[in-house]
């Protein structure tokens, strides 16, 4: 399938014409917040839609799921989505990919091969199983690897919830080799950079931060009762969201925690007080949301607690001017975009002081960190919000001033720059990142 953007030789510019992209396990044109789909996904689709309108033409390899995928997708004008068999299409877990990694590599270098030499100028791999593909490519090919991690296993296994199971050494040691084998590594945020260096061994001079964004456009302030009357919630109550994948990273638990701690301290509250988990099951099992909905009738709140399925993008926003406070109780988040696209539609946050949270959310203006995961903080936090709306609608006026500092085009340019960058390392000049 041809681009059906004009070709624009950059050479000039010092960019790129065409990069592959590689997300092996999830797709940009998955739904987030289901399965392996949450913010990456985002990451990928929004950024690649402003590559391709800055001039460079993106191809994505993603691993097909259904056989009814058709072999390649336009996803936008100049962003095109490849579809490649490896393995079982449905039921494959994340932690047996590595198995499929063979094959998902031999797709990838075959489709380079269709074309004449130089076909691609630049690998950008999204999460360390991408980047063991991206780092063959990035040998055959000649081109610079650009690498982002999104989640690091060794910073993950630093803070496992209750019943969590640790990363597998296997994905450290694959870590650690895209961190040496990479031209340029994207971190999320000064602590993902700190973290790439300190924990990994990165090169500082090839480590550039660069923030993910947020749709301005679309996530934005607007009428709460109309809100709430697209999802039939109580125009006079008290709703607390979470928005997110149902898994015990995420820790939606401690929200519903939290909760009944709240009725506990004020009875009045159960009248008017409401609780929306928005998400679906984490990977390909099914077990998480009906633990929570045990646990939510173990702790005497059902009737409080209300389960959403993931949203579009367009409902997801008004779903987030329908809240008082969005609640993200995460114990480890490389940024938190949830965070962001609630802030910017002016409803503020409770979020767990760990990783990028610390960036998404500034403390006291547009939001409150917590440092702990115990419910009990959580709830003397909400409680207050609750009991002071001036105070909550100065945090949500603030939420929209700080989120209006992240855009996705923004990002672009960023990583227009750090591509700039990774290619002129390639050709022998040493110019630091």
């Amino acid at each position: 399938m041809p681009f059906t953007t004009r070709r624009r030789r950059l050479d000039g510019m010092g960019l790129p014409r065409r990069v592959a992209t590689i997300t092996l396990h999830t797709s940009p044109l998955d739904q987030p917040g289901t399965g392996d789909a949450g913010g990456l996904n985002v990451y990928v689709a929004e950024v690649s839609r402003r590559l391709a309108a800055a001039g460079v033409e993106i191809e994505i390899f993603t691993r097909a799921t259904s056989s009814e995928l058709p072999p390649i997708v336009e996803m936008a004008p100049g962003v095109l989505v490849r579809h490649v068999p490896a393995g079982p299409y449905e039921g494959l877990g994340r932690d047996e990919l590595p198995g499929q990694l063979c094959t998902f590599s031999g797709a990838v270098l075959e489709a380079e091969a269709h074309h004449e030499p130089g076909w691609y100028d630049l690998v950008h791999s999204h999460y360390w199983l991408s980047g063991q593909v991206g780092s063959l490519a990035r040998m055959r090919w000649g081109v610079p690897l650009v690498h982002s991690a999104h989640t690091l296993a060794k910073v993950k296994n630093a803070a496992l919830a209750d019943g969590d199971k640790p990363e597998p050494d296997s994905r450290v040691l694959g870590e650690e080799q895209v961190v040496a084998d990479s031209d340029l590594l994207v971190a999320n945020t000064p602590a993902e950079a700190r973290q790439l260096i300190d924990l990994y061994g990165a090169d500082a001079d090839r480590v550039a931060t660069v923030a993910p964004g947020v749709d301005l456009g679309r996530f934005r302030p607007g009428d709460q009762r109309v809100a709430r009357r697209r999802f039939g919630l109580p125009e006079d109550g008290t709703v607390l969201l979470f928005v997110g994948r149902i898994q015990p990273l995420k820790a939606p638990d401690i929200l519903v925690r939290a909760a009944a701690e709240l009725v506990s301290l004020y009875p009045a509250l159960r009248s008017s007080l409401t609780v929306v988990v928005c998400g679906g099951a984490s990977g390909n099992g099914m077990g998480e949301p009906a633990a929570l909905r045990r646990l939510a009738a173990a702790l005497d709140v059902t009737d409080l607690v209300r389960f959403l399925d993931p949203l579009p993008p367009d409902e997801l926003s008004r779903l987030y001017r329908a809240a008082d406070v969005t609640v993200v109780p995460s114990h480890n988040e490389s940024f938190g975009l949830v965070a962001v696209e609630s802030q910017a539609c002016g409803t503020p946050v409770v979020a767990a002081a760990v990783g990028g949270l610390r960036t998404a959310v500034a403390d006291g203006v547009s939001g409150v960190l917590v440092d702990s995961h115990d419910p009990r903080d959580y709830a003397r936090v909400l409680g207050r919000l609750i009991a002071e709306p001036r105070y909550r609608a100065t945090l949500g006026r603030g939420g929209v001033r700080h989120a209006a500092r992240f855009s996705w085009q923004r990002t672009a340019d960023g990583l227009l720059d750090g591509y700039r960058a990774a290619m002129r390392q390639r050709r022998g000049d040493l110019t630091p990142v």
